[in-house]
């Protein structure tokens, strides 16, 4: 659990308000921090369909998540050296956004 400051993609988030941080790390193949952004986008693969299973939503998909509950994804790799993925999200959410 942390403090920490509003930034751009956190439009609800308040000076003070508390976060937890997520990390999930993997040995698979890495990638290359360049493609970051790339790989958040829908039906974006960084390899050819031949070359690796997958259809380039799953990612999309958190994005998606932690945008709606008012947190951030992003990851951190090297190419060949597995990446590692940090999901933040706030501790409460703003009263407005909780289903009725």
């Amino acid at each position: 659990m942390f403090q920490r400051s509003k930034s751009a993609r956190e439009p609800s988030a308040r000076l003070g308000d508390l976060f937890c941080e997520l990390s999930v790390q993997d040995n698979g193949i890495g990638f290359e921090e360049k493609y970051l952004e790339k790989m958040f986008a829908v039906f974006q693969r960084l390899h050819g369909r031949n070359e690796y299973e997958g259809t380039g939503v799953g990612l999309a998909v958190c994005r998606r998540i932690t945008d709606r509950h008012h947190g951030t994804i992003t990851a951190k790799s090297q190419l060949g050296q597995g990446a590692v993925f940090l999901v933040t999200l706030p501790l409460r959410q703003p009263k407005e956004n909780i289903p009725a």
